[in-house]
């Protein structure tokens, strides 16, 4: 018999306690202000005018919001061009890329092409209220409304209108990063591991283990 393991993610080093006062305030961002991330790579196929766009669209309810892009690409020195307003963090590991991502509020990621998205994870673990397309990740991980918004795929206008839903509500910021960060402890490594061996157990027990 076939069961699926899921994916998981390190709910212990990506986590809402990673927050940086410091970094936020580096960014241009205060306490009370709304700062939205995109982190993977900078290249054509991630479909990141719609990061841009979206952000529009926040900025439009909330002035002084901040866009921080964590990643590197051929596509970085277009958008720092054009976008001479938003932060280029550049690329990020471990404990850095932890802080980067729990120091903002929302996370954008417009990708049609991902396999899975295991920055969407990341993210909920980080505590954070994530706006993505219905695909991948997002439409396995993430319930509309509950722990996240999801737009239908490919819809431009609606992904940058749940965006902009988000940058007027701090409390809905709060409540879907609330849950998405206990959705997250769900998919703990350890858990999944766990399953995994549970699953091995029983192939065994069941006399397959020959």
């Amino acid at each position: 018999s076939l069961a699926s393991v899921g994916r998981g993610v390190d709910t212990d080093l990506f986590k809402p306690a990673r927050r940086s006062m410091e970094l936020r305030h580096s960014w241009g961002g205060s306490r009370n202000g709304l700062v939205a991330v995109y982190v993977g790579r900078l290249a054509a196929e991630k479909n990141l005018e719609a990061v841009v766009d979206a952000f529009d669209a926040m900025s439009a309810r909330h002035p002084r919001a901040k866009l921080v892009w964590v990643g590197d690409g051929p596509q970085r020195s277009v958008l720092q061009a054009r976008n001479p307003g938003h932060v280029f963090a550049g690329m990020q590991t471990g404990i850095g890329l932890a802080k980067h991502y729990a120091s903002a509020d929302v996370f954008l990621f417009p990708s049609l092409t991902e396999t899975f998205g295991n920055v969407t994870l990341e993210a909920m673990a980080s505590g954070l209220a994530v706006v993505a397309y219905n695909y991948a990740a997002a439409a396995e991980h993430i319930h509309h409304g509950e722990n996240g918004l999801v737009a239908e795929f490919d819809n431009l206008s609606l992904f940058c209108d749940q965006a902009a839903i988000l940058a007027g509500r701090p409390e809905m910021i709060a409540r879907l990063g609330g849950n998405a960060r206990k959705s997250a402890d769900g998919l703990a490594w350890n858990l999944i591991c766990e399953r995994f061996e549970q699953l091995l157990l029983e192939i065994v027990d069941e006399g397959g283990g020959h």
